[in-house]
C-alpha cells in the first residue's frame, strides 16, 4: 500500500526541479557566451562524455539527447559545417558512421564545461540537497551520519 505524499516532499521536489531548470538554463546562457546553440553544446558533451563501450554513432547521440536520428544528423551537420566535428567511417563496419570531436570542438566545448563545473562546484550543494531532501523518505542522519527517523510536525504529515 502506498503511503500519503507529505508537504516536505513536494517542496523538496519542487526545489529539485527548480535547481535542475536553473542549473539547465544557465548551461544554455554559457553555451551561448561561447558562441554555440544549446543543443551544440550538448551533442559536444555527449561526444567527449561517451564511455569507451559505446559506439560513436549518430544514433547512439540520438539517443543520449533524446532526438529523432535525422535531428541528430542535422545538429551533426552544423557541427561539422564549423569545423567542430568530424565524421568517419568504422573500419569494422563502413556501413556505420563514428563521430569524433576536432580540436576546435575539443577546445570550445573545454571553455563551456570549465565554467560548468565551476558552477557546480560553487552552488552544487543547493542541488544535492534538494535530492537529499527528496532521498530520506521520513529519515536524516543524525551527528555520527547514521541515519534516524525524523520527527515531522503536523503541516509535515500532510
Amino acid at each position: 500500500m502506498s503511503r500519503k505524499i507529505r508537504s516536505a516532499e513536494y517542496r523538496a521536489l519542487a526545489e529539485l526541479r527548480y535547481k535542475i531548470r536553473s542549473f539547465l538554463k544557465e548551461g544554455d546562457a554559457a553555451a551561448r557566451m561561447a558562441g554555440l546553440e544549446p543543443q551544440q553544446y550538448l551533442m559536444l558533451l555527449a561526444i567527449r562524455g561517451l564511455a569507451p563501450e559505446l559506439p560513436p554513432k549518430i544514433q547512439t547521440f540520438a539517443e543520449r539527447l533524446s532526438l529523432k536520428h535525422h535531428s541528430a544528423v542535422e545538429l551533426v551537420d552544423r557541427l561539422e559545417q564549423r569545423g567542430l566535428v568530424r565524421r568517419t567511417r568504422s573500419k569494422e563496419d563502413r556501413r556505420q558512421v563514428l563521430v569524433s570531436l576536432l580540436p576546435r570542438g575539443e577546445k570550445l566545448l573545454e571553455r563551456v564545461v570549465q565554467q560548468r563545473i565551476g558552477e557546480l562546484r560553487a552552488s552544487g550543494r543547493e542541488l544535492v540537497k534538494a535530492i537529499d531532501a527528496l532521498l530520506r523518505d521520513g529519515r536524516t542522519r543524525n551527528g555520527n551520519g547514521r541515519l534516524q527517523k525524523v520527527a515531522f510536525d503536523e503541516e509535515n504529515k500532510s
